[in-house]
C-alpha cells in the first residue's frame, strides 16, 4: 500500500534506525527530515510542519512521550498524526503513548508492510483534517478578516464555532439611500447584480479595515469591531471604514453605475455606536450564524435610523467618539436626541465631509 507523498519527519537517536527509516520514504516518493533529540524535533516542527511524524519513545533527554505531550497540547501542531516508535516492549509506554493522543504505534524491528500502511493512514488522516480546516477556514473568512479567522481557527482548535464572549466592540449599521425606488423600476437581475456589486465593495472596506461581517440587512449592512477577538482600537477602525465607504467606495459604485446606463448613483447613512455587545456563533449544525447582540447593537441601528433625519452621511455615538484611541479630528457635535430605548438623549457627531452629507 503506498500513500500519495507526503513530509514525513523522523525522531530517533539511532542513526541507522533514523537511515532505514529514510530510505524506506524516500524510495517511496515522501520527502523526510530526521533529527536526533526531541528538542530538534520541536524546532523541526515549527520550522517545517510535517505531514506525520515518526517519533522514537526512548531518548535521552526529552523523550519521545514528553515530546508527544508538547505536539499534542500546542494548538498548531495538534492536528498532525503522530506514529510512535520502540524496540522496548513495554504495553505501559503503549498506553501512555495513547493516553497523550498518539495516533498509532509502530514496533522495532520494522515490517514493510506494516510501516507502509501506518504511514498511508496517517497521512489520509492529515489530509482530511486539512480539509476540514479549510473548510472551516472559508466559512470565517466570508465574514471575518483573515487575520482574525486564522486567529479563531486556532483558538477554537478548527471548529466552525465561534465561542461566546462578552466584549467592547463599535458595531456599524449601513444602509443604501435610494435603491428600493431604483429596485422597483429594473429587471431583478440587474437589481441583483447592482447589490452583489454594492455588497462586495462595502464588505471589502469593513474587512479591510478589520471589521468582522455580521449580516446582510436588505439593502443594509450590519458590521462589528472588535469583535470576536477584542481589539482597542475598534472605534478607530469603525470610523476610518465609514468614511471609506461613503467617499471612496460609494463613488467608485456610482460611477460604475453611470457607466452602465443605471442613473446617477445612490447615497449612504452609517450608524456607529460603542459598548459591551454579546458575541459568538448561534443557530444549528445545518444552519450556522455569527451574532453580536445587546443594547448597544440596538441602539447602532437606530442611530442609522436617525441619518435620514439629520441629512448626515455618518453618525457616530458619544460613546465612539470617546473611544477613539487617536485624535477624535474631523468630528462635528450634530446634536442631543431621544433615541428609543434610551433613559435620556445621547449626543450624536457627524464624520462626514462637507459633500458626504445624505
Amino acid at each position: 500500500m503506498h500513500a500519495r507523498p507526503g513530509h514525513i519527519l523522523i525522531v530517533d537517536d539511532d542513526p541507522l534506525n533514523r537511515r532505514v527509516l529514510t530510505k524506506s520514504l524516500d524510495s517511496d516518493g515522501h520527502r523526510t527530515t530526521d533529527v536526533d533529540n526531541g528538542f530538534a524535533a520541536l524546532t523541526a516542527l515549527e520550522a517545517d510542519p510535517p505531514d506525520v511524524v515518526l517519533l522514537d519513545v526512548v531518548m535521552p533527554g526529552l523523550d519521545g512521550i514528553e515530546v508527544l505531550e508538547r505536539i499534542k497540547s500546542d494548538t498548531k501542531t495538534r492536528h498532525i498524526p503522530v506514529i510512535m516508535i520502540s524496540g522496548v516492549d513495554d504495553s505501559e509506554s503503549v498506553v501512555r503513548c495513547l493516553e497523550a493522543g498518539a495516533d498509532d504505534f509502530l514496533p522495532k524491528p520494522f515490517d514493510p508492510v506494516i510501516f507502509r500502511a501506518r504511514i498511508a493512514a496517517g497521512l489520509n488522516r492529515k489530509r482530511l483534517t486539512d480539509l476540514e480546516q479549510d473548510r472551516v477556514r472559508n466559512v470565517f473568512t466570508r465574514f471575518l478578516p483573515e487575520p482574525i479567522a486564522a486567529q479563531m481557527l486556532e483558538r477554537n482548535d478548527g471548529e466552525l464555532s465561534i465561542r461566546p464572549v462578552r466584549l467592547w466592540a463599535t458595531v456599524m449599521f449601513a444602509d443604501l439611500r435610494g435603491f428600493t425606488s431604483f429596485a422597483e423600476d429594473q429587471p431583478v437581475e440587474q437589481v441583483i447584480a447592482v447589490l452583489q456589486r454594492y455588497q462586495g465593495s462595502m464588505s471589502d472596506a469593513v474587512i479591510d479595515h478589520g471589521g468582522t461581517l455580521v449580516d446582510y440587512l436588505g439593502d443594509g449592512l450590519y458590521a462589528v469591531f472588535g469583535a470576536p477577538i477584542e481589539t482597542v482600537d475598534h472605534a478607530d477602525r469603525a470610523v476610518a471604514a465609514a468614511r471609506e465607504m461613503v467617499t471612496t467606495r460609494l463613488a467608485g459604485l456610482n460611477a460604475w453605475l453611470h457607466a452602465e446606463g443605471l442613473g446617477d448613483g445612490f447615497r449612504m447613512g452609517i450608524g456607529l455606536n460603542s459598548g459591551r455587545v454579546m458575541s459568538g456563533t448561534t443557530g444549528t449544525d445545518r444552519r450556522m450564524e455569527y451574532a453580536v447582540l445587546g443594547d448597544t447593537v440596538n441602539t447602532g441601528a437606530r442611530i442609522q435610523d436617525l441619518t435620514k433625519e439629520t441629512g448626515r452621511s455618518i453618525l457616530v455615538s458619544d460613546q465612539t467618539k470617546t473611544n477613539i484611541t487617536g485624535p477624535a479630528e474631523g468630528l462635528a457635535f450634530v446634536d442631543e436626541f431621544e433615541v428609543r430605548g434610551k433613559q435620556s438623549r445621547i449626543k450624536l457627531w457627524t464624520a462626514d465631509a462637507p459633500e458626504t452629507a445624505t
